[in-house]
């Protein structure tokens, strides 16, 4: 039994893997009990945007927590809350008219789940089956791994799950979307989709003309569009959301991880106004139930209302366009290594597959990448034997290039035999 009582997530205590205590972190860097400098290549699960402890956004919590901490949200209302509503409103497409908050990413998807049925539901229509994309991820509570991958994710969890469409991750597009157009002409109810990337799936990645295709197939049957950006929103994909890229508008919207900047949490769905109409009554059997006693905390808020300011008022998105760049250069150099493939990038995100293709999550080869990750100071987290890097838009070159050549070194491992 180890020393600590911390039961963490994804983590399988029983390898005794160890767990670095991290004292404090500013910009693309951790610092950890014993004095060593970590590279956070990830984002620290792809939440840090503009970097850790970004003075910004630390100064308005610290503004907020002084005056106001949390207060009920059924039925009442504070000013940050409404200042992140007015900025969300003017970042994102006129049609996303009415903001939920809520919690995380999974709670952000849940609720648009529920948002949907309800929809079809007040409008007294039986259209009940959500349909999702093979290899997808949504989230980790019940309704998020019913419209996620089947796997060993979620296989004890199975009596729990409902049964939803499937289409097929369109690497042959037609297949795809001749799927989908029978799932939707049969009376779907809502898609939901990660657009452009994958992320837990092994950051597999198609293009803006199939999601806008599978948008126009969607619209053509009346079945609702919910667009997962919980990680590719914020700049990932090199737009501020990924659907952008495609000219699509979503019926909802799911946003959570860069919302604040990735300092603390919150997410919001952003419905459209048919959405929010078909809710809206004097009958309040007809409201939207759901909420959670943090529902738009105010500190959260405050920091998501500042995140909103920094990209309106700084350069973010030359940022992301610079990073980028150089993350093109670097796959440009490891593309030809004998235990390197598939590289690809979609905006910020870089991805490959160490040591052949299509090994699965819980290969061995995880582990031992991770650990050599972590001998050489940068915090990255294989999906499998999938290495994908997605750092916070404020590292700095030396930075990336210390990532890239751990990655260079690791396949250089494997390709000598020493990770067998």
């Amino acid at each position: 039994m180890s020393g600590s009582s911390i039961w963490h997530p994804f983590t399988q205590h029983g390898l005794e893997e160890p767990a670095p205590l991290v004292t404090h972190a500013e910009g693309a860097a951790l610092y950890t009990k014993d004095g060593q400098r970590v590279i956070d290549a990830i984002s620290s699960w792809w939440v840090t945007t503009h970097g850790h402890c970004h003075p910004r956004i630390m100064a308005a919590i610290r503004r907020q927590a002084e005056h106001l901490d949390q207060v009920i949200f059924a039925g009442w209302t504070h000013e940050a809350a409404e200042e992140v509503a007015r900025g969300l409103r003017a970042i994102l497409p006129s049609e996303l008219t009415r903001v939920f908050f809520s919690d995380s990413g999974s709670t952000s998807v849940e609720v648009a789940l529920k948002m949907a049925l309800g929809y079809w539901a007040n409008r007294g229509e039986e259209r009940h089956r959500i349909v999702v994309m093979d290899h997808s991820y949504h989230g980790d509570t019940i309704g998020t791994m019913s419209v996620g991958a089947r796997g060993v994710f979620n296989a004890a969890y199975a009596p729990l799950l409902f049964d939803v469409g499937r289409v097929p991750f369109p690497s042959a597009p037609q297949v795809t979307l001749d799927a989908l157009e029978v799932e939707c002409k049969a009376g779907a109810a809502a898609f939901i989709v990660e657009p452009l990337v994958l992320g837990a799936g092994g950051m597999m990645m198609y293009g803006p003309l199939v999601l806008a295709e599978m948008r126009a197939i969607c619209e053509t049957y009346g079945t609702l569009f919910i667009a997962d950006e919980v990680m590719t929103g914020w700049g990932r994909t090199g737009t501020l959301l990924a659907c952008e890229q495609a000219g699509v508008v979503p019926d909802l919207l799911c946003l959570s991880k860069g919302l604040t900047g990735g300092a603390v949490p919150l997410a919001v769905t952003m419905a459209s106004e048919p959405i929010w109409d078909a809710h809206y009554s004097t009958d309040r059997a007809r409201m939207f139930f759901h909420s959670s006693s943090y529902t738009a905390n105010s500190i959260a808020c405050a920091a998501a209302a500042e995140n909103l300011a920094i990209w309106r008022e700084e350069p973010v998105m030359e940022r992301i366009g610079a990073l980028a760049a150089r993350q093109e250069q670097h796959l440009t150099e490891l593309a030809d290594h004998p235990a390197v493939a598939d590289t690809r990038r979609c905006g910020t995100i870089a991805a490959m597959e160490l040591g052949g293709e299509g090994a699965a999550y819980l290969s061995n080869l995880g582990p031992r990448l991770l650990a050599h990750f972590r001998e050489a100071g940068v915090l990255l987290r294989p999906l499998g034997n999938t290495v994908y890097v997605m750092p916070p838009y404020c590292i700095g070159e030396d930075d990336l290039a210390i990532v890239h050549a751990a990655i260079g070194s690791a396949a250089d491992a494997i390709a000598a035999g020493e990770f067998n």
